[in-house]
């Protein structure tokens, strides 16, 4: 299924191939030095077909990783007797040079991630230049921003509850993103915030939580609203966003 030709979402800032590799193995609670090589290759193509049919702007990267865990995973079914001894000797474990690829950039992102959180702490230091300093409110800091894998889980949990219910799709009635907007702003102007299993609960069709889950992403990219969660890989939040 390929999202309505009427609309295609770009998003401006997409996270890569290696983000959706650490983000597969912390939900999975793996080894980063031990990754069960099949599991997350499965699981990362699903992410792509996922990532296909709602027609994201996919980087090439993407593609070239699919590739070369298609590639590790080939070898490591390939019994060891089966190897030459030249095979043995240049590749040792199939794995090594992706594990080192993922530590290295983990730790750049780790690093970046600290220096961001020091940049907002200092936005928030003022100089005493007067009496009465009045602050503004405080920002909601239980909640922490989801990446776009997380967002793209919970529409395939969304879309497998309506996977067996496929008659339905030929009487379904037809909606488009635009109205999906509208309704979105609609429902975020009467509540401050709604979970985004509650907005899919109850569609009837695949089509409906495309058009749903597109209306979604292209809020968060104009920021008009934001999504967040209390937890990793906990319920996602939708929060409206207030000007300052």
């Amino acid at each position: 299924m390929t999202p309505p030709e009427e609309y295609r979402v770009k998003l401006d800032v997409f996270e890569g191939p290696l983000d959706l590799l650490l983000y597969l193995i912390r939900k999975e609670e793996v080894d980063i030095y031990d990754i069960p090589i099949e599991r997350i290759t499965t699981q990362y193509m699903s992410y792509l077909d996922l990532m296909r049919m709602l027609d994201l702007n996919i980087a090439g990267e993407f593609i070239v990783m699919a590739a070369t865990l298609m590639m590790i995973k080939s070898r490591m079914l390939l019994p060891v007797e089966e190897r030459t001894a030249e095979e043995e000797e240049e590749e040792g474990d199939p794995r090594w040079d992706l594990v080192r690829q993922l530590v290295e950039y983990k730790k750049f992102k780790d690093a970046a991630i600290h220096l961001q959180g020091l940049e907002e702490l200092q936005e928030n230091v003022f100089i005493r230049t007067g009496e009465g300093v009045e602050l503004g409110a405080q920002p909601d800091v239980a909640l922490q921003d989801v990446s776009i894998f997380d967002l793209i889980a919970a529409f395939n949990d969304a879309l497998s509850k309506v996977q067996k219910e496929e008659l339905r799709e030929i009487f379904a009635e037809r909606f488009t993103v635009g109205e999906k907007i509208d309704h979105l702003l609609a429902l975020m102007e009467r509540a401050e915030k709604i979970s985004l299993t509650d907005l899919f609960r109850g569609m009837k069709s695949r089509h409906e939580v495309v058009c749903t889950f597109l209306a979604v992403l292209e809020l968060m990219r104009l920021k008009h609203i934001r999504a967040a969660q209390d937890e990793p890989y906990g319920p996602i939040q939708l929060k409206r966003v207030t000007e300052e």
